[in-house]
């Protein structure tokens, strides 16, 4: 079992920028891939950006590429999305995700956290 917790939404400007927090705890959470994930009212849950456990790997949702960084700290067991240049599109509630490859499915994901709100106002 791994836990995660999510922490850093909230409200901002368009143009602004936020950082996500998720923390891992558990079973050795260094061994997963753990991945950011959101789902706006209405809409299907959508793959953001992972990172693998050897840090060697990151993949991007081509909608953030080059707004968003994922990163890792294995010591703290912590990943960190930080979110730049953010639009009324982002709006959404995040969730950071562990799995064991590095996919952009949920399915792939096997724990997840409660979830942290993103509100970006025009």
């Amino acid at each position: 079992q791994v836990q995660l917790a999510e922490s850093g939404g909230g409200l901002v400007q368009a143009g602004g920028s936020l950082r996500l927090s998720c923390a891992a705890s558990g079973r050795t959470p260094r061994n997963y891939v753990m991945g950011w994930f959101r789902q706006a009212p209405g809409k299907e849950r959508e793959f953001v950006s992972a990172i693998t456990g050897n840090i060697l790997m990151s993949n991007y949702a081509n909608s953030v590429k080059g707004r968003f960084t994922i990163s890792r700290d294995n010591v703290k067991n912590m990943v960190s999305l930080k979110m730049n240049s953010l639009a009324p599109e982002d709006t959404a509630v995040y969730y950071c995700a562990a799995g064991l490859t590095l996919g952009v499915s949920p399915m792939e994901y096997d724990y997840w956290g409660q979830g942290t709100q993103v509100t970006v106002a025009s």
